[in-house]
């Protein structure tokens, strides 16, 4: 890739348009002050500690009164579940709740027909010990939930690997600067301007269960937590 040298644009312009590429500016005006900008990326990986699983009960019956209170039976054993496993109420949320009519197909030009009513009720539970996770899905499905929507994996405390994500990025930049620097017969002068422009990326695996065995095993993994760093250097 070939560098060019191009009329300096005031700092906040350089800074918006490094995170496109790689760029060089020279005065235009008196001053002799030129500038590269460029980007660097960071990313370090840790074990999380904590897991999220979104559990639910759907119940089907003729009525919407029977369909609900078939629902609420079920959903008392999983709310008793969760607390014997020690999981505290701040940690428990519902975050799906609908009542819907159920109808035939409506085959050979007939009519649909009601049947019946769904009721679904779904909780986000947050365990702060990941390694709960297995028991907690197997507590779950035993004490009456049939739908096991999601499971996601984080890390309570991700600074510590945060600043060290930050500080590769600022190394990566720097790396390409000199790379680019060279390249163009310059050399790099004191840093101007420094912006943040990523943050923690972790990718959560996500699993989707209709039925749990016994005993059931999960894998944690890692997570990878980021930083996106935009560097502007004077050069001389």
């Amino acid at each position: 890739m070939k560098s060019r040298i191009f009329p300096i644009f005031p700092l906040s312009l350089a800074l918006a348009a490094l995170l496109a590429s790689p760029a060089f500016a020279a005065d235009a005006r008196a001053t002799d002050v030129r500038t590269l900008a460029m980007t660097g990326h960071g990313e370090v990986r840790g074990a999380p500690d904590m897991a999220q699983v979104t559990a639910g009960v759907t119940a089907t019956a003729p009525t919407a009164t029977q369909a609900l209170a078939a629902n609420s039976s079920r959903m008392k054993g999983v709310f008793a579940a969760l607390a014997k496993l020690g999981v505290a109420e701040k940690n428990i949320q519902t975050t799906n709740f609908f009542v819907s009519p159920q109808y035939t197909n409506g085959d050979n030009n007939a009519a649909r027909r009601l049947t019946g009513y769904q009721v679904n009720n779904d909780v986000t539970v947050r365990l702060e010990d990941v390694g709960k996770l297995g028991g907690a899905l197997d507590a779950l499905v035993a004490a009456g939930a049939n739908q096991i929507n999601g499971v996601s994996f984080s890390i309570q405390n991700d600074a510590p690997l945060l600043e060290k994500a930050r500080t590769q990025a600022i190394a990566d930049a720097r790396m390409r600067a000199e790379t680019y620097a060279k390249a163009a017969g310059v050399t790099l002068g004191p840093i101007l301007a420094i912006s943040e422009g990523g943050g923690e990326t972790p990718p959560r695996p996500m699993y989707r269960m209709a039925v749990m065995a016994a005993e059931t095993r999960v894998a944690p993994g890692e997570q990878s937590v980021a930083a996106d760093v935009a560097v502007v250097w004077e050069i001389h």
